[in-house]
């Protein structure tokens, strides 16, 4: 009756509720006891039943404010269960459980492209969408770029999008010529991270190939021809005024190369 009179069985100001947590990462359970007086309670860990013991992984911390820690690292499945905290002193005791789940360890896959950015030609004052599709564990975060310059934020004529499914787009309301130029798409996770390229050229209404007939696509057999036009030079003037405009005549059966 007198050690009653003096000292008070243990009470919880700060337990931790159920928890989970991935294999192989940090647990850590922190609680505080307090009591009315002396003496400051005992505490021990028991998981399922049985008293855990310090060793590699597992850890008992007390800090200066009164806080103890039980700190499991690496999580594996066999620390999975339920976990019992119990606070004694000569006057009693008082405990408090909880629930530990151990997710099973998340496979890392390194993104990669399924479908690629492909080169794309769109009319001038008209929508265009920059598509592909990424794949990668955890899903990775996409971040676009035009030439040197990052698109961090969505407009009302430029926009970022992209689904579950992995598909990524970026879609142009109105192409203008200043919408030209190499865009590249990144996807990076926790392991590792992939790029890829591709040119949009914004065109005039003139400059659009016929719909009946698709062109062909060869290479031009004078590169000094193809040089010139992409310096906006022309053609008849920028060659030699004893050159032959018969090698300028396009033959039977050959194709101009949307280059020119």
């Amino acid at each position: 009756e007198p050690i009653q009179e003096r000292f008070f069985r243990p009470h919880f100001l700060q337990a931790p509720g159920d928890l989970t947590v991935q294999e192989g990462k940090l647990c850590r359970m922190d609680c505080k006891a307090s009591v009315s007086g002396l003496p400051t309670p005992d505490l021990s860990w028991q998981l399922n039943g049985r008293p855990i013991r310090p060793d590699s992984s597992h850890k008992m911390l007390v800090r200066e404010n009164g806080v103890h820690s039980l700190i499991i690292e690496p999580v594996t499945a066999r620390d999975a269960g339920i976990y019992t905290c119990i606070a004694s002193n000569r006057a009693g005791e008082n405990s408090f459980s909880l629930e530990l789940t151990v997710a099973a360890k998340e496979v890392q896959k390194a993104p990669v492209f399924i479908e690629k950015l492909q080169n794309t030609g769109v009319t001038e004052g008209f929508p265009v969408r920059l598509e592909c599709r990424i794949s990668g564990e955890p899903s990775p975060q996409i971040f676009w770029k035009k030439e040197n310059e990052s698109l961090t934020y969505n407009t009302d004529r430029v926009s970022m999008h992209q689904d579950n499914y992995g598909y990524i787009c970026l879609l142009i309301q109105g192409a203008t010529k200043e919408d030209a130029g190499w865009y590249t798409v990144s996807a990076k996770n926790e392991a590792g991270i992939v790029s890829c390229t591709a040119r949009l050229d914004v065109y005039t209404q003139w400059q659009q190939p016929s719909q009946q007939t698709k062109p062909k696509k060869v290479r031009p057999s004078a590169s000094r021809y193809a040089a010139l036009c992409d310096q906006g030079l022309d053609i008849k003037a920028a060659f030699q005024p004893e050159a032959n405009p018969v090698h300028l005549t396009m033959q039977p059966g050959l194709v101009e190369s949307d280059d020119l």
